[in-house]
């Protein structure tokens, strides 16, 4: 044998994950489903999750607002069937001031007092150019402008570490944020990013820029690599990504694995630059986020007796 084996004179390391608080706030994103089976997913996940106690839980709207009804069903029943807060996404796509006023007084009648505010991809049709309602709203500032005067909404908008891919520039990109929080956004979620060393050169530039809100760090545990490169356009994904998984798209247990702790690892990062709120893209799965909370030290709430 090769070493001293005595039990006295051995030193063990704790793992990386070891120790931590549990001192996180979580937020979570669903998407609508679009089928029984689908929805059957999305509640267990929802069941799996809420006891983790997330600060809230987004439900997405389809590109163009096609998704609009199944939104709002998905939101209200979280309303009624759950302790969770909802927060409904809003788009400017395809839909005029006066129709969207009308949504925000069905969300508020509902009990939502969360929006997630968006300009909106554009559909299709529009050859992937947003073309605005000609009664509507023309970005995202000019929405959350409208849903303040409305009702007192909580309002969440987007932000892009790494620039969104239609921006002139970044100095450009992080003036349009700016102009969603003076507009009377509460906090900022970004896009999904796998390089904190982005994450933190964006809060820096931002606070330069006199931006005070929360920017939330959005993060993204990968179901499928293949996915991730299409929706990456503006998102840097490092070659030892690409390396650590290679041929894993056909093997979704070892994925799942290699996700976690990709993610996990990620979050830890953040937690050490002094990240406490971290907020997941879920799609409609809980394992993946429910471990990494859970390697992060944070721990199922204890029922209300």
């Amino acid at each position: 044998m090769v070493g001293n084996n005595d039990p006295q004179s051995l030193s063990f390391e704790p793992p990386l994950f070891a120790g931590l608080p549990g001192d996180i706030r979580v937020s979570f994103e669903f998407f609508p489903p679009k089928s029984d089976a689908m929805a059957a997913q999305l509640w267990d996940a929802i069941t799996q999750l809420e006891p983790l106690a997330p600060s809230f839980v987004s439900v997405t709207y389809g590109a163009g607002g096609t998704t609009r009804e199944r939104t709002h069903a998905t939101v209200a029943r979280i309303v009624r069937e759950t302790g969770l807060v909802p927060a409904a996404h809003l788009t400017c796509v395809a839909a005029s001031k006066g129709e969207i006023a009308e949504i925000a007084d069905q969300y508020w009648d509902a009990g939502v007092r969360h929006i997630v505010a968006l300009r909106g991809d554009p559909p299709p049709t529009d050859a992937g150019r947003f073309v605005p309602h000609p009664d509507g709203y023309a970005s995202a500032a000019d929405l959350v402008s409208g849903l303040r005067a409305k009702r007192d909404f909580e309002i969440s908008v987007a932000a892009y570490p790494e620039t969104h891919p239609e921006a002139l520039s970044a100095d450009h990109d992080l003036d349009n944020l700016k102009r969603k929080l003076d507009a009377g956004a509460t906090r900022a979620i970004t896009q999904f990013f796998f390089s904190t060393d982005a994450y933190f050169r964006f809060l820096d530039k931002a606070l330069a820029a006199g931006i005070t809100a929360p920017i939330l760090p959005g993060i993204m545990p990968i179901t499928s690599f293949a996915a991730i490169r299409r929706m990456s356009a503006n998102t840097e994904i490092p070659s030892w990504m690409e390396a650590m998984f290679a041929g894993l798209d056909e093997r979704p247990g070892p994925r799942a694995l290699v996700s976690a702790v990709v993610a996990a690892d990620l979050c830890r990062r953040l937690y050490a630059g002094g990240v406490r709120d971290l907020h997941f893209y879920t799609l409609n799965r809980a394992e993946q986020a429910y471990a990494i909370c859970q390697l992060l030290g944070l721990r199922p709430k204890e029922p209300v007796a």
